[in-house]
Parts: structure tokens; sequence; C-alpha cells
């Protein structure tokens, strides 16, 4: 499993780096939008949906929003922030599992949840594209997603005793989510203090780096949730040894348009 786990990982990095900061344009919304179309045909099973036609259907149907979407800009603020509603419903959700699922509306609802995970994130990744820093903020949003990871997997193991949310992802802990933020929170003090932030910029900045981290375990316990209630242990096996993409890239696909969100606020970029 591990030769194969770091074969997988040998091919897709450069092939992943390559897209998301070389490209730009109408190739790296096809890019992008090829990621996500991929996780909507995952996604399409975890909703219920087994017929290949019929999740490839689903694929499909993403994918020709993505394209409406890039079409028409003037979207990305009404797509952003249906996400971070959406984002907030799905905290509620994991936590009250499994009573909320009676409220999730059956196939159609676990169908509309899976665009308002997957759209969002796509348009949050267009719009860094197209802001200051632009490949800088796609990096930032990752190191705070895999600094936390890192954190929290090693605290973990170390500290950890009590379970964040034993029903939906039984390994993980409280003191993994707290050596995961503070991991993420030192990386963003070290950038705030080589930027030369100051006072209340430093302190927003700060805030927002835990914000959106929290929300990127959520990402991650939302994916969980569904897959243990589909009864699989991966979203697919697309990728050998890393299980499917959603299984990669579920904590961004919350972290992203938060992230876009808060930057927005903060005057950094139009919409």
């Amino acid at each position: 499993m591990l030769k194969q786990r770091v074969i997988t990982a040998l091919i897709l990095l450069p092939v992943a780096l390559a897209g998301f900061f070389l490209l730009d344009g109408g190739a790296f919304a096809l890019f992008i939008g090829l990621v996500v179309s991929l996780g909507a045909w995952e996604w399409a099973r975890l909703a219920g949906l087994l017929a290949q036609s019929q999740r490839i259907a689903y694929a499909g149907v993403v994918a020709l929003l993505l394209l409406g979407l890039y079409k028409q800009p003037a979207m990305a603020a009404w797509v952003l922030g249906f996400g971070v509603l959406w984002w907030v419903l799905a905290t509620a959700l994991v936590l009250s599992y499994p009573a909320c699922s009676r409220y999730w509306g059956g196939l159609p609802g676990r169908l509309l949840m899976g665009l308002l995970i997957l759209l969002p994130a796509w348009q949050g990744l267009q719009l860094f594209k197209q802001w200051p820093l632009a490949n800088g903020l796609i990096l930032a949003v990752m190191v705070l997603v895999w600094g936390a990871d890192i954190g929290a997997y090693f605290a973990g193991k170390a500290f950890g005793k009590r379970k964040l949310a034993p029903r939906v992802s039984p390994g993980k802990s409280w003191e993994g989510l707290i050596g995961g933020l503070l991991f993420s929170l030192v990386i963003a003090a070290a950038v705030g203090v080589y930027r030369d932030w100051q006072g209340l910029e430093f302190g927003l900045a700060l805030a927002g780096a835990a914000l959106v981290v929290l929300i990127s375990v959520v990402g991650d316990l939302t994916e969980s949730m569904f897959k243990r209630q589909a009864g699989v242990k991966d979203s697919s096996s697309l990728l050998p040894g890393h299980g499917g993409v959603l299984d990669r890239i579920d904590s961004l696909t919350a972290a992203i348009p938060v992230f876009a969100a808060l930057l927005w606020l903060a005057g950094w970029g139009a919409l």
C-alpha cells in the first residue's frame, strides 16, 4: 500500500502543481473543472446513484454548470454566498449526525448538496487567479489546510483522547483539532511577521486563518459523514493508495469558498 501511495503521489503531484500554478485563464478553469467533475462523479455514488450512466450524467451536469459560471462571472458572489451558507449548515449536520440524515431530502437533496460543495470551491479558485497575488492565494489556503492536517496528525497521535465526532469520524480527536489549528496559526503568524502586518490587520488575519482551518475540518467531516451513510471507505479508487479525488480535496472544498469570501470582505478583490 505504501509503495502504491508513493507512486501515485510522484505521478500526480507534478501534474497538480503545474495545473494549479502554471495555468491561467480558460486553461486553468478547464483543469480545475476536470478535477471538480471527477469529484462530482464520486459524489453521485455517495448520494445514491449507483449506475455508471447516472454518475456520468451527474458529472456532466456539473461540468455544464461550471461552463455557465465561467461565462457568467457576475454569478460569483451568489455562488460564494450559497457556499458559505452551506458550510454553516454542514457544521450543524455534522454535529447532529445521524439524526440529521432524515432532513437531507433523499436523493435530490444529496445531489443538491454536491453542487453546494463543488461549485463554490471551483468559483473560489477562479477568483484567486484574478485577484492580487493570485497563485499566492491558492498556495496560502493549501498551506493552511495542509498545516492543519499535519499538526492534527501529530497532536492526535501524541495527545488524542477525546473524540471530536465519534459518530462521523472516530479517528479524529479534540486534541488533534487544537494541534492542527495552533500549527496553522503559527504558519499564518510567521507570514504576518514576514509581510509586516501590524495591529488590527495582524489580528484579523489570524482570526480569518483560524476560521478557514476550522471550516476545513467541517469539509473533511462532511465527506466522512456521507461516506459513512453510504457504507463506503473511500469516495472511489481513482487514485491508487489514496482513495478518490474527494478524499484528497474534501477539506479544500470548504476552505476555499470561505477564504475567498473573507478576502472579498477585506477588500482584496472584486466580485
